[in-house]
């Protein structure tokens, strides 16, 4: 048999035998997640109907702020959004960051305060309405313009600060701190607060953008998509924050 045509064939068999085995990984694996999706499914069910008693004990009061972070497409699911504030309401949160991308959930701001009841925006109303009813909820609206908008106006604060005190005499190098970026954001109208929690709803898992500088001691938890969100999900994801023993605070 002619050499050249044996090593062909023996090229082909091994080109089919690693085709197999990748076809066997990926089935394998297909299935893994799969069950682990019934699994948790079958466990938020459980938890939304009250049959496993352990999640009902939340120390909401550890959430004292919270962030949504929402693909922007299924930001366009307004009564969908709705729906999950209504749940975080009725666990006992008060104040919600909402954040996505491209700003949708921001030009819709008003309509969503509007259906959701009993809400105030952030910087808009008085914070004091919350301690006076238990069921009030302070929205806050966020986009990835935001934090860019953000970062070049504290940049420019720093700038003429920094060239006021050379100009005045005070002659010293140009090194900015964690802390007087911080004063510089907060001046300027962005100082609010750091979320204790950040669940992102969407398929990637990352925070899409959400300004940096929040995120300094913030747990992040990966969701499902917003048409595939589960009560039971949002309170299993509530219940491990509270349970986790933080070694740094604020």
């Amino acid at each position: 048999m002619d050499p050249r045509l044996q090593a062909l064939e023996f090229w082909n068999i091994g080109n089919l035998v690693q085709r197999l085995l990748w076809h066997i990984v990926h089935i394998v694996v297909s299935l893994w997640y799969s069950l682990a999706g019934l699994v948790q499914s079958v466990e938020s069910n459980l938890i939304s109907k009250g049959v496993l008693k352990g999640y009902d004990n939340l120390e909401i009061g550890k959430v004292k702020y919270l962030a949504l972070v929402i693909e922007s497409e299924d930001a366009r699911r307004i009564f969908e959004v709705i729906e999950l504030l209504q749940w975080l309401r009725s666990l006992g949160v008060k104040q919600v960051c909402l954040y996505d991308v491209n700003g949708v959930l921001k030009q819709s701001k008003e309509v969503i305060a509007k259906l959701l009841g009993n809400a105030s925006l952030f910087g808009v109303d008085s914070v004091e309405d919350l301690k006076c009813d238990e069921k009030h909820m302070m929205l806050e609206f966020a986009s990835i313009s935001d934090g860019k908008e953000a970062v070049a106006k504290a940049a420019n604060l720093l700038l003429k600060r920094f060239k006021s005190e050379n100009a005045a005499g005070v002659q010293k190098d140009m090194v900015f701190t964690e802390q007087d970026m911080f004063d510089a954001l907060k001046s300027i109208g962005y100082g609010a607060p750091d979320p204790d929690l950040l669940l992102v709803y969407g398929p990637a898992r990352c925070h899409l953008g959400f300004p940096a500088w929040r995120l300094r001691y913030t747990e992040i938890v990966h969701m499902s998509p917003l048409k595939h969100k589960k009560r039971g999900a949002l309170m299993k994801a509530i219940y491990k924050f509270t349970t986790v023993r933080q070694n740094y605070g604020k």
